[in-house]
């Protein structure tokens, strides 16, 4: 069974930063393509950044524009998601998931089949 568990959300105010982190049990996490979606209250869970299993390909959503990076480092099960210039409409809970399939789209949350249980991310502004 894989297990993921964020840490890293809390309160900070516009235009600050915070790096998120989700560790993964699980003894081939080397081979998982990770990413990182968020949901508002009343809206749908949104695409935020992937990478994949090698950690050569990432990806993010269209509004990041340079402002996020999203990274792993495999001898510590863990990727990470470091945010910065961060904005009020980005409030939110901020998940991790894992996909272990062998072809994926790191975009789509219909490839993941391993989800954290959140971290809530308030920005003030």
């Amino acid at each position: 069974q894989v297990q993921l568990v964020e840490s890293g959300g809390g309160l900070v105010q516009a235009g600050g930063s915070l790096n998120l982190s989700c560790v993964v049990s699980g003894r081939t996490f080397s081979s998982y393509g990770m990413g990182w979606f968020r949901q508002a209250s009343g809206k749908e869970r949104e695409f935020v950044a992937g990478i994949s299993w090698s950690g050569t390909s990432t990806y993010y959503g269209d509004f990041v524009k340079g402002r996020f990076t999203n990274s792993r480092d495999d001898a510590k099960n863990t990727v990470y998601l470091q945010m910065n210039r961060l904005k009020p409409e980005e409030t939110a809970v901020y998940y991790c998931a894992a996909t272990t399939r062998k072809y994926y789209d790191l975009l789509r949350t219909a490839f993941y089949n391993y989800w954290g249980q959140g971290t809530q991310v308030t920005v003030s502004s």
